[in-house]
């Protein structure tokens, strides 16, 4: 499956943005689907993800901030981040999971640059 991720921008401390990640085929039926982000010289983090069965997982540093979502019928991923911080600042990826013969497959959309700034 191709993401493309999108919604990403300049902001200040304090404001919201949306992200969105729009998939090349069906997302009903993945073992993950969610959001990354990476700040350059730092590891990829996970911020916030859909499991197989439906639940979600949020990291403990944007519980209460930001809230994933999908609309299976467009095929597309939401991120919605309230209240960014200077720390929010990074590039957001989003990854999809999916059944892949025997396995799995993983795929990661191009990344969109959120700056938060102050």
């Amino acid at each position: 499956v191709q993401l493309q991720a999108s919604g990403g921008g300049s902001v200040q401390s304090g404001g919201s943005l949306r992200l969105s990640c729009v998939a090349s085929e069906s997302i009903s039926h993945v073992n993950l689907l969610g959001w990354f982000r990476q700040v350059v010289g730092k590891e990829r983090e996970r911020v916030a993800v859909f499991n197989g069965d439906g639940t979600t997982n949020y990291a403990d540093f944007v519980k209460g901030r930001f809230s994933i979502s999908r609309d299976n019928a467009k095929n597309t991923l939401y991120l919605q981040m309230n209240d960014l911080k200077l720390e929010d600042t990074a590039v957001y990826y989003c990854i999809a999971v999916v059944p892949w013969g025997q396995g799995l497959k993983t795929s990661w959309g191009q990344g969109t640059l959120v700056t938060v700034s102050s």
